[in-house]
C-alpha cells in the first residue's frame, strides 16, 4: 500500500503514460490489490484491477457458500452490492475522459453465471474497472490516490463483508435461488415445460424497462391447469402449469397474449425478488423462433419444411446470403433443434405467414406438388411425436391450430382462461377441410461439423469486437443477433466472444459436431465454473455465460461459416 501511495504521489502531473508503471499487486489490510491492465490514454477504456480477498475475513457463513448454486446467487448479491456502493462512493473530479470513475460490471434483473465476483474455495475476487484522474493527458496522482486509499477500501468493506451488508435479504436471494432450482426439478418430473406462479406481474414498467409495471395485474391460473409444488423448505408455491406438447395461446389484441410469451421467454432465467418473474419459469432449453430475413444460412437441412424449390435448388444442404422470411424461420428452428433445444417459443407477429400456415382454399388452389413450403402446422405434431420438442405459440389469426393442440390458453385482460375444450368444438362443427402431412414423421435432424478454419486470423483486423448487445463483428464481417430475443445483457454477447475463442482453439477439428462440441464445453462450464474454463489471465470481470442456444445461433449468423455435414 505504503509502495502505491509513494509511486503515485511521485507521478503526479507526469505523462499519462507513466500510469503503466503501477501494474502489479499491492497489500492491503483486508485485500490484496491487482492492476491487471493500465489504459493507454484517459479516453481509452478504464484500466482493469481486482481485488483477492480471503474468504474468512468476508466472514460469509459457510453453509451459504457450501454449494455451487449458493455461491451463484451469493457472487450475484456481492455484485450487486458493489456496484451500489461504487456509485455511492464516488470521486468527485473535473478530469478529462473516463477519471475518477470505479465501476463493475452491472447485473440486470437476472441471475447469470458472472466473472465479476468469483468465489473460490479460499479467496473472493472482485473485479472492476477504474478511469485513472487525468487533467487533459496528465496525471492527477492525488485524486488517484484518494480513490486507492479511501473510496475502494470503503467500497470493499461495505460491499463484500457479511457484517456490513444486509444479511436477511443475501440470505432470502439464496433460498429463493433454491427454490427456483428446486421447482424447475419438479416440473422436470411432472413433464412441464413451463410454469407461471399466482401473484406474478408479467407486464413490464415500459417498452424500455425491464423492471415490473406498478399496479400491474397479478397472474391467475386457470383451475384447470393449476399445480402446486412442495418445497423441501414447507413453502407451497401454486400457479399454471404448461406441460409437453402443443400450447396455443390465444386471445384479442392487447390483452396480455405476446406479454405472457414474453414472461416465457425469460424464464429461461432465474429473476431476483421483487422482478414480478421470480416463478415465471421455463425449459431452459427454450428457444424463441421468429423469422429473419436478410440473415446467412450455411449447409443446413430445411427439407421438413421446404423442399423442391424451383430450379432443383437442394435443401437439404441450403446455404444463402439473404434468407427469406419463410427460409430463415425454418433454418433457425433446425438450428436450435441442433443446439440442443426441447421447447419452441413462438409468435405469429414476428412468423412468416406462409411458413405458419396454408389454409384449406389455398390448398385448394395451389396444389401441393406445386408448392414448396410444408408450413409448421402441418410439422409441429410430428416435431413432438418423433423428437419430443414441444412448441408454445401465440396466434390470434387462425383457428388451423385447434385440431392439433394439447391446450389452448385466451388472454383476456392479461388473465389466461383453459379454452382448449370450447375450441376442439369449434373445430369439430367447423373443420378447415385442409390436407395434413403425416403426424408421426418431422423429418431428419442431419448434425452438421464446423471447419477447423473458421474464424481464421488472416491479419491484426481479425478479431472480435463487441460492439453492442446485438452486434459482434470479426475482422470486417458483423454478426448480427438482433433476432436473438433472450439475449439480456451485454454482457452475455462478450460471454459468446469469449466461448467462441475456446471452441474456435480447442474444439473446431473437422470432426466434432455443433452439438458434440457445446455439449462438452457447457458440461465443463457446469463442473468447473465459467472462470476456470476461461482461464484468462487478464481477469475479465465484464463475461456472462451465454446460453448454449445464442452461443449457436451466433456461429450461425457469421457469413463467413463453413460446415461439413456429417
Amino acid at each position: 500500500m505504503e509502495n502505491l501511495e509513494k509511486k503515485l504521489l511521485a507521478l503526479d502531473g507526469k505523462g499519462y503514460g507513466g500510469y503503466k508503471s503501477l501494474a502489479g499487486s499491492y497489500s492491503f489490510p483486508l485485500y490484496t490489490l491487482v492492476i491487471d491492465h493500465i489504459q493507454a490514454d484517459p479516453f481509452a477504456p478504464p484500466s482493469t484491477m481486482h481485488v483477492v480477498i480471503k474468504r474468512e475475513k468476508t466472514r460469509l457463513p459457510a453453509n451459504l457458500l457450501d454449494i455451487k448454486d449458493k455461491r451463484l446467487a451469493v457472487a450475484d448479491f456481492l455484485q450487486r452490492n458493489f456496484a451500489q456502493q461504487a456509485q455511492k462512493n464516488k470521486l468527485n473530479t473535473k478530469g478529462t475522459g473516463h477519471s475518477g470513475q470505479l465501476y463493475i460490471d452491472s447485473c440486470g434483473q437476472e441471475i447469470l453465471e458472472r466473472t465479476a465476483i468469483v468465489i473460490g474455495e479460499q479467496n473472493i475476487e472482485a473485479r472492476f474497472e477504474v478511469g485513472l484522474p487525468a487533467a487533459g493527458r496528465r496525471i492527477k496522482g492525488k485524486e488517484a490516490l484518494r480513490i486507492f486509499n479511501e473510496l475502494l477500501p470503503r467500497i470493499v468493506q461495505n460491499s463484500l463483508l457479511y457484517t456490513n451488508i444486509d444479511q436477511a435479504a443475501l440470505k432470502n436471494q439464496v433460498e429463493l435461488f433454491l427454490e427456483q432450482q428446486e421447482i424447475r426439478q419438479q416440473m422436470r418430473k411432472q413433464n412441464l415445460v413451463a410454469f407461471v406462479a399466482n401473484g406474478a406481474i408479467l407486464p413490464r414498467a415500459s417498452g424500455s424497462s425491464d423492471l415490473p409495471l406498478q399496479k400491474g395485474t397479478p397472474f391467475r391460473s386457470p383451475n384447470s391447469m393449476e399445480v402446486t409444488f412442495k418445497l423441501s423448505n414447507g413453502k407451497k408455491i401454486s400457479g399454471m402449469g404448461i406441460g409437453q406438447g402443443i400450447t396455443l395461446i390465444v386471445g384479442g389484441g392487447y390483452h396480455g397474449k405476446s406479454t405472457l410469451l414474453r414472461a416465457l421467454d425469460v424464464g429461461v432465467y432465474d429473476h431476483i425478488k421483487d422482478d414480478g418473474r421470480e416463478f415465471v419459469l421455463t425449459d431452459k432449453t427454450a428457444m424463441k423462433i421468429r423469422a429473419e430475413d436478410g440473415r446467412s444460412v450455411t449447409d443446413v437441412n430445411i427439407t421438413p419444411f421446404i423442399n423442391h424449390i424451383p430450379g432443383r435448388r437442394d435443401t437439404s444442404s441450403f446455404s444463402t446470403v439473404n434468407a427469406s422470411g419463410s427460409t430463415s424461420q425454418a433454418a433457425n428452428v433446425i438450428e436450435a433443434l441442433e443446439s440442443g433445444t426441447k421447447t419452441l417459443l413462438i409468435d405469429e407477429d414476428t412468423s412468416a405467414t406462409n411458413f405458419m400456415i396454408r389454409d384449406a382454399r389455398m390448398q385448394r388452389l395451389v396444389s401441393s406438388d406445386k408448392e414448396s413450403i410444408t408450413p409448421f402446422v402441418d410439422k409441429i405434431k410430428a416435431l413432438f411425436n418423433q423428437h419430443g420438442v414441444s412448441t408454445i405459440l401465440v396466434t390470434g389469426g387462425s383457428g388451423d391450430y385447434f385440431e392439433i393442440a394439447d391446450r389452448i390458453i385466451m388472454m383476456n385482460e392479461y388473465q389466461p382462461g383453459d379454452v382448449t375444450k370450447r375450441a376442439r368444438e369449434i373445430a369439430e362443427m367447423e373443420n378447415s377441410h385442409r390436407s395434413v402431412a403425416d403426424e408421426q414423421n418431422f423429418g431428419s435432424l442431419e448434425e452438421r461439423i464446423p471447419k477447423k478454419g473458421n474464424f481464421r486470423i488472416v491479419s491484426r483486423k481479425d478479431r472480435f469486437k463487441v460492439r453492442n448487445k446485438t452486434e459482434i463483428t470479426f475482422g470486417h464481417t458483423t454478426i448480427n443477433l438482433d433476432a436473438l430475443e433472450q439475449l439480456t445483457d451485454p454482457s452475455q454477447t462478450r460471454g459468446i466472444v469469449a466461448l467462441l475463442q475456446i471452441l474456435k482453439a480447442n474444439y473446431f477439428n473437422d470432426q466434432t459436431s455443433f452439438a458434440q462440441m457445446t455439449e462438452k464445453l457447457y458440461a465443463d462450464i457446469q463442473q468447473q465454473g465459467l472462470d476456470q474454463v476461461l482461464n484468462s489471465k487478464r481477469h475479465p470481470g465484464n463475461i456472462a455465460l451465454p446460453r448454449r442456444q445464442e452461443l449457436c445461433a451466433a456461429i450461425n449468423r457469421y457469413r463467413g461459416l463453413h460446415v461439413i455435414k456429417k
